[in-house]
């Protein structure tokens, strides 16, 4: 059993005897598929347990990709204790404030926390990483293509019951493969990959980041699109813009708007994917309130576009369901 596994490495880690008081408790917020849990050994600080198994690719390069960004001097939990063998690791524990629990504070509050997890984001446009560290494929045209499909197959069809017939006019849009190709063929950069508020830890009034096992190489603005069009916050059009505008102070460039809407585009076509697969498929219920927000995001960005008229059907058909 997991928590098994994690209480053995506890005790190893701590050298504590066998009748030593451990309580473990299950951090259930989020889709990896990773048992997360917090643990507190009577007498010592907490730690994040991590155990997961390698039914996904992603799940082993969380060790080496955080390391490889504690060296880099970026803003990341440290990790204490690993064990391969096991597939485990006991992770420095910085409280359970994310930006997702600040959702309802005035701009004024959020704002530093904004600012400094936009700064880690543009610390990492310029880390080099060692040529031997591995990270997930890169974003080309076939992974964007993937996205799509994951949206088509696991929201419009598996969740919304649109037939194949319908979704395969949409899907194959010259439009939506020219984004896909477009945007595979850009210079590419370290990315997070799921640079959202639910992965970005408040800390000393200063933003960690977690969860950065997917990290790969793309574009920039595909991280950035992923927190200010995060579908957690919804946030309103004028908090988009100074959220762009704190980019800017910071990155000294504003992002190419036809860029930073396509990036949008494709995050928000894969988020809903993934609440499409977690809630239908994996019964994670929690997802499904964040469909509507998402819904509305995603239109609002192809509103005018190229795009829309492969997406807006689907979104028709998730507005009907949803009544929002």
């Amino acid at each position: 059993m997991p928590t098994d596994t994690l209480l053995t490495a506890t005790r190893a880690h701590l050298n504590l005897e066998p009748t030593h008081s451990v309580i473990i408790e299950p951090i259930v917020k989020g889709g990896s598929g990773r048992t997360i849990v917090r643990i507190k050994p009577a007498g010592f600080p907490t730690y994040i347990g991590i155990y997961y198994t390698l039914e996904r690719a992603d799940n082993a390069n969380y060790l080496p990709v955080s390391k490889f960004l504690k060296t880099a001097k970026l803003n990341v939990p440290e990790v204490l204790y690993d064990n391969t063998g096991r597939r485990c690791a006991l992770i420095e524990d910085l409280g359970e404030v994310d930006l997702l629990s600040l959702k309802n504070e005035p701009w004024e509050v959020r704002e530093p926390i904004y600012r400094s997890a936009l700064t880690q984001l543009d610390k990492l446009f310029y880390t080099r990483a060692p040529k031997d560290l591995e990270f997930q494929p890169q974003f080309d045209a076939e992974l964007y293509r993937w996205e799509q499909d994951y949206f088509y197959d696991n929201f419009a069809e598996i969740h919304l019951g649109m037939s194949s017939g319908e979704t395969a006019v949409l899907r194959n849009d010259p439009a939506i493969l020219k984004m896909a190709d477009s945007l595979g063929a850009a210079a590419r950069h370290l990315v997070h990959r799921d640079f959202q508020s639910q992965n970005i830890i408040v800390n000393d009034d200063k933003a960690f980041l977690i969860d950065f096992q997917g990290m790969r190489r793309g574009r920039q603005e595909y991280d950035l699109a992923s927190l200010i069009y995060d579908p957690y916050m919804e946030h309103s059009e004028e908090e988009r813009e100074k959220l762009l505008d704190l980019w800017e102070d910071i990155s000294e460039e504003r992002p190419i708007d036809d860029i930073f809407k396509k990036c949008a585009t494709q995050r928000l076509l894969q988020a809903l994917g993934a609440y499409g697969n977690l809630v239908s498929n994996k019964g994670e219920e929690w997802f499904a309130q964040h469909i509507p927000p998402a819904c509305r995001l995603l239109s609002g960005v192809i509103s005018g576009s190229d795009v829309e008229h492969a997406i807006q059907p689907v979104l028709d058909v998730a507005k009907q369901k949803y009544n929002f």
